[in-house]
């Protein structure tokens, strides 16, 4: 004769969790990894946006943006002159600040810093008000070839005595744009400028689209654009 039956493995006198249990369980050792990683991710982005938004930032000297490029209307590429050609825009070197002050208000005493730079050779250091997170790829030139006005992004820096940041940053405000970017188009004539919103005629905005070639949406939107 033989002995008790046993039973099975697996079947329901053996079963100690319901089956509810087990997906919650499966649910739960899935979801806690990615909850974690999303911690890192924000912390390692609010880490790289130091400044909040609508904030002036500190610096070595107190630039004002609306009396250089407002009032007397010099040109973004004059300070930032690699924005055409490099994934940075670039910041003025000591001497391009003294191309003017070496005469005009020599003697001020919030130029100091500019004078000392000039005797020591050590850069002025000056704080980033618009900073990505290391894993984010962002080409300054490639943006303004294809049409994105520096308003775009940086706001009305001609009305700002002091700068901050306007735009939030963040992945979705660049996918919006991304994914519809016919209305941040303008000429090349308007690119340089605070001003936001020149294009506002439909047809005009297509038209931009045609010969600024703009990639098509699913390129623009794919994560490889703005992550490698």
């Amino acid at each position: 004769m033989t002995g008790p039956l046993r039973p099975r493995y697996g079947s329901s006198a053996m079963q100690v969790f319901t089956p509810r249990a087990l997906l919650l369980t499966k649910l739960a050792l899935v979801g806690v990894p990615l909850l974690a990683a999303a911690a890192v991710f924000a912390f390692r982005w609010s880490e790289a946006m130091p400044h909040a938004r609508g904030a002036a930032v500190a610096q070595p000297i107190p630039f004002s943006h609306k009396h250089h490029a407002g009032d007397d209307a010099i040109d973004c590429r004059y300070c930032h002159a690699a924005v055409e050609t490099s994934r940075t825009a670039g910041l003025p070197a000591t001497s391009t600040c003294l191309n003017c002050h070496a005469q005009l208000f020599r003697g001020a005493p919030m130029l100091a810093p500019l004078h000392d730079s000039l005797a020591s050779g050590r850069s002025l250091a000056w704080q980033r008000v618009h900073d990505l997170p290391d894993f984010v790829y962002f080409d300054h030139s490639i943006h303004v070839h294809k049409g994105v006005s520096c308003g775009e992004c940086h706001g009305p820096v001609d009305q700002m005595p002091l700068t901050w940041r306007v735009a939030p940053l963040e992945m979705q405000w660049c996918l919006d744009c991304h994914r519809n970017p016919a209305p941040h188009l303008h000429p090349a004539g308007e690119v340089f400028s605070a001003a936001r919103n020149h294009t506002v005629d439909l047809h005009r905005q297509q038209d931009l689209m045609r010969r600024l070639r703009i990639a098509d949406r699913r390129r623009l939107t794919d994560c490889s654009t703005c992550h490698r």
